[in-house]
């Protein structure tokens, strides 16, 4: 394959909601470029990029999956993405590493929520970007409506390049930067190049002048030019539409067809003539703050911004080419663990196709096999150039379920599964729970768990139990009690004896010294589950040795730590050793633990216990007319309202919910908004949990 250099590289990440025909696209614009020579559809389960056995299955795209076509004299490299948010872990790698970004929008829906939730992490990183209206030769197409949801969603940096129409009953499009009709055949394909008709040359002069406007505004030398002139010319247009995409203040707008071919080529032509390249991109910082130039003749630095396990291969790790060159069998240091990989084969990949390559320069994307040390996220560069890319931040998990393998004897076979399926998809979090006892798995939604569980039985023959997670509830005190408890035992020689004095009381930050007892010595235990416990040697005339209250301390930190109410732990907590006896022989630091716990659990029992459960903080958007019905769900929720904001068409909820009430919300949402809703949660703090749920909680801990 010939090798391209770094000004004749462009990446193109395709994004969109759900359905909106990203895959086809994708499909046909390797086709347009003759990579394939019969164009394969999702419903025949035949495209390239979705070639997983789950992709086809759901008939929907799972992976962000690298392709690429060489279009007159450049190299283009499309990621194919998902257009779910479940998958949203898929779609932000992928920002990472485009040059510039095509948004999907389907002419019969305009911008979903699908397109917002994407459009956000596309504006996090300014990338230049492209808007294609797809479908506009469906009968339910409207081109002007989604042409306004695209202007609502980014305001009035959305300029028309193209606009669809209807010649004889012919599907045509009007280009206002070449000012040419393509007319299409019924089934697509290459366009007759026309002039424009009578009837829309003044629309078109009037797209076209917004047009300049909108390209002399982005250069200081061609808003000269336009003063002089009074207009531009096509190469000038294409210099200024340049500019104003690197600025993040420019987005054309395309029509096109990608399931009948029309207007693709003409898109690919558009990447080829004005889309950036990564020499074009403002250089990266790296975490050194060192500048990362996208030059091959720079020390290289290749950043793994995806890893892929497939049962054949293998780890498969994709990796773009930030600075200069990747040869066969080169040796590169890791920047986290310098350890060193040697690149023993280098391929593009065409979904499951591979295609060897001896050589990659700055700003090509590619992959190898098998690298030892290196995992997503990483860094491999020249030995000693001190470069670390600055990594991919996933989004936070929105949903948890702790797992357990169905037979105990999978259980180290599921560990070692659930540690690639990290790997392959970092938003997946795995960590065991010491106060739940469970192992919790993390993600993004029901869909995601529902692949995650299709991964473990197909590609690594394991059946998981799935389950609701336990509560991380929290116990306290709403009053102060004192109680002592004697500990004695006599069984022949030695025994055991320890008596301790204690006043409990709740602890709340700057609350002032106790009174009425002679403070000896303050010890604060900062809990590694949240929440303090303030413990005071009140102890007068040496009745308990100071030896022993390290015992005493470790006595109540052990009640503590489950809890008397629910076994769950406890917080928030002062304690005032005041009085007890010790004997000369018996007492030792066993006797005063347990004393200490048993005085502990009953004072505790007695200063009115609370149980505290976690409040989340929730942020639904939804359509405004589907509101009441998430706020009717919400409020079913034990939820707090917080707030409502309205966001264009859609209406922005915050409340504050308990995570025991949180159950399958993901999968409620999507049923009553129709998929159209979204949300995201995050750890608010722990509040009292009512008397009729405590008392509930409370059986159930004694069952």
């Amino acid at each position: 394959m010939k090798i391209y250099d770094d000004k004749h590289i462009k990446n193109v990440a395709i994004v969109g909601a759900n359905k909106s025909g990203k895959t086809t696209l994708a499909e046909t614009m390797l086709f347009e470029a003759g990579l394939v020579k019969r164009r394969g559809s999702v419903e025949n389960k035949n495209t390239v990029s979705d070639y997983h056995e789950i992709e086809q299955e759901r008939e929907t795209s799972i992976f962000a999956t690298p392709l690429h076509t060489e279009w007159r004299n450049y190299k283009i490299n499309l990621i194919d993405t998902p257009g779910l948010d479940d998958f949203i872990g898929e779609i932000a790698s992928t920002m990472r590493v485009a040059d510039s970004v095509i948004v999907v929008v389907n002419a019969q829906q305009g911008v979903e929520v699908g397109t917002e939730i994407i459009w956000n992490y596309v504006d996090r990183f300014s990338l230049p970007t492209v808007f294609a209206i797809n479908q506009i030769d469906s009968p339910n197409a409207d081109f002007e409506e989604s042409f306004k949801s695209i202007v609502n969603l980014i305001g009035k940096h959305a300029i028309k390049i193209q606009y669809p129409i209807i010649v004889d009953g012919a599907q045509c499009i009007i280009d206002v930067l070449k000012m040419k009709m393509y007319k299409f055949g019924p089934n697509g394909g290459k366009p007759e190049k026309l002039e424009i008709p009578e009837d829309q040359k003044e629309l078109a002069n009037q797209l076209q002048n917004e047009l300049i406007e909108k390209a002399a505004e982005n250069d200081e030398d061609l808003m000269e030019l336009y003063f002089d002139k009074g207009t531009l010319n096509e190469d000038e247009m294409r210099e200024g539409i340049k500019k104003g995409m690197l600025n993040h203040e420019l987005f054309p707008v395309f029509c096109i067809s990608a399931l009948n071919d029309m207007g693709s080529g003409r898109l690919m032509g558009f990447i080829d003539n004005v889309a950036p390249s990564s020499a074009d991109l403002k250089p990266e910082q790296s975490v050194e703050g060192n500048t990362i130039e996208c030059k091959s003749d720079a020390p290289t630095s290749l950043f793994i911004f995806k890893t892929l396990y497939e049962p054949n291969l293998g780890q498969i790790s994709f990796f773009k080419v930030k600075s200069g060159e990747i040869k066969q069998n080169d040796k590169l240091e890791n920047s986290r663990n310098e350890e060193i990989e040697i690149v023993n084969q280098l391929f593009i990949m065409d979904g499951k196709n591979r295609e060897p390559v001896e050589k990659l320069c700055a700003g090509d994307i590619g992959a190898t096999l098998k690298l030892k040390y290196t995992k997503t996220n990483d860094t491999l560069r020249t030995k000693g150039s001190n470069i670390t890319i600055k990594p991919i931040h996933f989004p936070e998990p929105r949903i948890n379920k702790s797992i357990t393998a169905a037979d105990k004897n999978d259980e180290e076979k599921l560990n070692d599964a659930l540690k690639k399926i990290h790997n392959q998809d970092p938003t997946v979090i795995i960590k065991y729970s010491k106060e739940l006892k469970q192992q919790i798995l993390s993600c993004q939604g029901e869909l995601h768990l529902a692949t995650i569980d299709w991964t473990l039985q197909k590609i690594y023959g394991i059946k998981a139990n799935f389950e609701q997670p336990r509560i991380t509830y929290r116990e306290t005190i709403q009053r102060s009690a004192t109680t002592s408890y004697k500990h004695k035992k006599q069984s022949g020689g030695s025994g055991q004896f320890g008596e301790v004095h204690i006043k409990i009381e709740p602890y709340f930050e700057g609350m002032p010294e106790p009174e009425g007892f002679n403070i000896r010595g303050k010890e604060v235990v900062d809990l590694e589950w949240g929440g303090k416990l303030v413990f005071y040697n009140c102890i007068v005339g040496g009745v308990i040795d100071t030896r022993y209250l390290p015992s005493v301390l470790k006595g109540i930190l052990e009640v503590m730590e489950e809890g008397p109410l629910t076994k769950s732990y406890a917080r928030d907590i002062r304690v005032m050793l005041f009085d007890g006896k010790m004997h000369a022989v018996d007492s030792n630091d066993i006797s005063f633990k347990i004393a200490a716990a048993h005085a502990f659990k009953e004072a505790f029992l007695n200063a009115k216990p609370k149980l505290l459960e976690p409040i989340h903080e929730i942020t639904v958007k939804v359509p405004e007319e589907l509101m009441g019905n998430v706020m009717t769900d919400l409020q079913s929720r034990r939820s707090i309202i917080l707030g409502m904001d309205s966001d264009g068409k859609y209406q922005t909820i915050k409340a504050k919910t308990p995570l025991a009430e949180m159950y399958k919300y993901s999968t409620t949402l999507r049923s009553i908004t129709q998929g159209r809703g979204s949300f995201s949660t995050k750890f608010s703090s722990f509040e009292l949990v009512p008397n009729n749920v405590q008392e509930e909680l409370i059986k159930k801990n004694k069952e």
